[in-house]
């Protein structure tokens, strides 16, 4: 590793950390008010009139669920029927239907946030489509996501209501009018201005140096860049993602993709700590996020720069799958932040990382992402973590776990064990499942221990909705459309049934006195157990397939 790359990789990190860190107070506290406040904009009543609800009606957790179920089934209909009907509709330029395989993995992908993608966009995607069907999920999506997130804040931050969390429709509104869509279309602006393409021409024929023809496809790019870095989605408009120059043409565009990425996860525990009425919480949670996120990052880019098969012989790097004008040190911070969150997109072919930098991505999105976790997820599933981690340290010391004035008992629990077991039990029955099925085994393209890698890797990137793949994956097949899309649709709506049932219990209790037995959970000493208990529940769980995987890939 020369002393070049190190102040590279280095100087990407402080400029993002700082771009984050000067933010985070006025977005974390705008997030906060805008659950909080009482008031209604004039595009938000048309919207309310439109749908024929009452914005200021409180929803117990089992009506608010009704409504994210109903919300994400007519997407994936409303998706698969755009899917299916493609070549029908205008600017198709020729691309066919989806068949009925890819379009159910297609509608699934995004209305969970994952944006797996087993197709190539711009050959198998229309226009329309994308802009239609694609980018208005990556707007719904992430709005759930984030609402449900709020939605089990309230639960801490309530007493006594009888379970009522808030109103979907008022809180899906807010998130789409005063958070996404305003920040998505300054950043898209943003993104025209440093080359990233935004048209709506049909593809151009242009003769190459060698005598022959291309056909480059252009498109609404930029637009749909925005959001799917802003709400953590990830589906590229471009089958190469991120490494493509029409997405993501220059390092200072890749920085800002990067700061897309982590700016609502990084400002939400701030929100957190205002509405629960204690920041000092926030920033343990904040802190929890940052000391994995930071971790990750580093093991990654020694993983690229300086571990095992990163200085082949006559190479001098391990270049492979990676785009030059981007670099390695950013590639590796790059698949650190999209694996720590729910993003699917890449700059880099993760099938092309080292067997160490592979496993390092892998075991990151394995944590369940929360390093710093998608746009809401992220913080959902941290809290789950530390309610278990509250618990943990009760059962030593003998006493009944407390977590923000909230009494954990059997109840809390069970749930907490269903969203911690959900996940794995996706990731490992799936890859077992494909490991016995001959014709998905035989996609793998390799019988070793890579080979595996990929596997697991995609169930792993379905059942967390993160959406990146180890790209020697055939997974274009109904067996892989299938079951990843089970995979997707499971990992999404398992873990927000749980949320919600414990959002309305939390809500539904009273709040308990701080007591001098009480474990302060705002200290360095919460973050260091919260951290632990985050690394040892999915080392427990995936430290077995990982050595059969990336670490035996390592040592040999």
């Amino acid at each position: 590793m020369t002393t070049t790359s190190v102040l590279l990789a280095v100087g990407q990190a402080l400029l993002l950390v700082g771009a984050l860190a000067a933010v985070h107070v006025p977005l974390g506290t705008y997030l906060a008010r805008t659950y909080t406040a009482d008031g209604h904009t004039r595009v938000e009543r048309g919207i309310y009139r439109l749908l024929r609800v009452d914005p200021d009606a409180e929803m117990r957790w089992a009506a608010y669920l009704r409504g994210v179920l109903a919300l994400t089934l007519v997407s994936i209909f409303a998706v698969m029927l755009l899917a299916r009907t493609q070549d029908r509709l205008p600017l198709a330029d020729g691309v066919p239907a989806m068949s009925s395989h890819t379009a159910w993995n297609t509608a699934v992908s995004f209305a969970t946030n994952t944006n797996w993608q087993s197709y190539a966009g711009e050959t198998a995607a229309s226009p329309v489509l994308q802009a239609v069907g694609l980018a208005v999920q990556n707007f719904v999506s992430a709005a759930v996501g984030i609402v449900v997130a709020v939605a089990l804040v309230r639960g801490f931050a309530r007493a006594g209501t009888d379970g009522r969390i808030g109103s979907l429709w008022r809180d899906l509104t807010r998130t789409v009018v005063r958070v996404l869509l305003p920040v998505a279309a300054v950043a898209a602006l943003v993104l025209v201005a440093g080359g990233v393409v935004q048209n709506l021409g049909s593809p151009a024929e242009v003769s190459t140096l060698a005598g022959g023809t291309q056909t480059i496809v252009g498109g609404p790019i930029a637009s749909q860049e925005a959001i799917k870095m802003l709400g953590t989605n990830g589906g590229g408009y471009l089958n190469a993602n991120s490494a493509h120059p029409f997405e993501n043409p220059t390092p200072w565009t890749n920085l800002l993709e990067m700061f897309l990425i982590l700016v609502i996860p990084t400002a939400l525990p701030r929100a957190f700590g205002l509405m629960v009425g204690d920041r000092r919480q926030g920033r343990a949670i904040l802190a929890t996020m940052v000391t994995l996120l930071v971790g990750s990052a580093t093991l990654l880019t020694w993983a690229e720069l300086a571990g095992p098969g990163a200085v082949p012989a006559a190479a001098g790097a391990a270049l492979e799958g990676k785009e030059v004008r981007l670099g390695q040190a950013a590639s590796a911070l790059f698949a650190a932040v999209t694996t720590g969150t729910s993003t699917g997109a890449v700059n880099a072919a993760h099938d092309s990382l080292t067997a160490p930098g592979g496993g390092v991505a892998m075991f990151t999105m394995l944590l369940g992402e929360v390093a710093p976790g998608g746009v809401g997820s992220g913080l959902a599933g941290m809290l789950v973590l530390a309610v278990l981690t509250v618990f943990l340290a009760g059962l030593m010391v003998g006493r009944t776990p407390e977590y923000l004035g909230k009494r954990i008992g059997r109840h809390e629990m069970t749930l907490v064990a269903g969203y911690v077991l959900t996940m794995p039990a996706l990731v490992l029955l799936g890859s077992a499942t494909a490991v016995l099925v001959p014709t998905a085994d035989a996609a793998a393209g390799d019988p070793g221990a890579h080979g595996l890698s990929r596997i697991v890797y995609a169930f792993a990137s379905g059942a967390n909705n993160n959406g990146s793949a180890f790209g020697g994956l055939a997974a274009a097949s109904p067996f892989y459309d299938t079951a990843i899309g089970i995979a997707m649709l499971l990992g999404r709506l398992v873990p927000i049934v749980l949320l919600l049932a414990l959002a309305g219990r939390l809500a539904s209790a009273s709040s308990v006195p701080v007591s001098a037995g009480t474990l302060p959970t705002h200290g360095p000493l919460f973050v260091g157990l919260l951290t632990s208990v985050t690394l040892v529940v999915v080392g427990l769980t995936f430290i077995p397939v990982l050595t059969l995987g990336p670490i035996l890939e390592s040592l040999s």
